[in-house]
């Protein structure tokens, strides 16, 4: 009967075409920590040595996903704090950073090591900060399988390896950042209110209603509907409505028979020019040229 592994550690080669890529990966691993054994139980190389006494820096990010147990964390940006199953930990280059499982739980984790300048672009844009390095995204197996992914792609080394499994890292990303972005709306009424609000909007594009009146059909004061509008979707509702109508104005160019000005009647458009304007300011080319190409 063979013996279950308690950790596994992977570096990976990089070459020239992989940096071109964006995004490489450069470790990836876990590791089972029973309570009361010591960690960390792999043996790193020197630049990625880790003592939870003193803590470390290193080159790449990582993301590190407890999925059992509990511990503690803290870095440069944020002050110590106790994490547990279900919390992804985003480690950052030239962040010193500590983190340890409690001793009578100990702690189960994955990690993966990565850089490149997807992620980095990511951070200068605000999606994730050092001052927030942890998420709570809850266990997920879809998660845990993604890793595991990764270290099945990683162990065989096949052709355009690193494009897969840094493009799995993307994924993982993308994931933390919608559980966060959702875990904030976790107020049902919030999300109740705006599905609504959506809705009358997908509705009502033939006799469309203004934000104003919309905020009045929901009972709801219109400064407060506009900001917590924006700040679930991303966009003020003017804005969504705009996106809707060009959607709208897509599919009837591709599937109707509609006239260029019905369709920009249909739309609400004063004239055939305005709706013309709008179209080619969205989508790059006139409507007339888009319904060339789709048929």
């Amino acid at each position: 009967m063979s013996e279950t592994r308690n950790d596994l550690l992977r570096y990976l080669a990089i070459n020239a075409k992989d940096e071109d890529w964006g995004i490489v990966v450069t470790t990836v691993g876990y590791q089972f920590i029973s309570p009361g054994c010591s960690y960390p139980l792999s043996k790193h190389p020197e630049k990625y040595n880790f003592k939870p006494q003193t803590g470390r820096i290193l080159n790449e990010y990582q993301l590190v996903y407890i999925t059992k147990g509990k511990g503690y964390f803290s870095s440069q940006s944020c002050k110590s704090r106790l994490i547990k199953a279900g919390t992804m930990i985003l480690l950052f280059p030239g962040e010193w950073h500590s983190y340890y499982p409690d001793k009578n739980t100990g702690w189960d984790e994955y990690w993966v090591g990565f850089r490149g300048i997807h992620i980095d672009k990511r951070v200068e844009n605000k999606f994730f900060t050092k001052e927030e390095p942890l998420h709570q995204i809850g266990l997920s197996a879809t998660i845990i399988g993604l890793y595991e992914d990764i270290l099945k792609f990683a162990s065989e080394e096949k052709s355009g390896y690193q494009q897969m499994i840094s493009s799995i890292v993307l994924h993982i990303l993308g994931y933390v950042y919608y559980k966060e972005k959702n875990n904030s709306f976790a107020n049902t009424y919030i999300t109740n209110k705006i599905n609504e609000a959506r809705i009358l909007m997908k509705d009502n594009l033939d006799m469309p209603l203004s934000p104003e009146e919309i905020a009045v059909r929901l009972k709801l004061s219109y400064s407060w509907f506009r900001r917590m509008f924006k700040e679930y979707t991303g966009v003020s509702p003017a804005r969504y409505q705009s996106q809707l109508k060009h959607l709208r104005a897509k599919e009837l160019l591709t599937s109707s028979t509609l006239t260029i000005s019905e369709i920009a009647y249909s739309l609400h458009f004063e004239n055939a020019g305005q709706f013309s304007t709008f179209f080619k300011k969205k989508e790059g080319i006139t409507p007339s040229d888009f319904r060339h190409r789709t048929h």
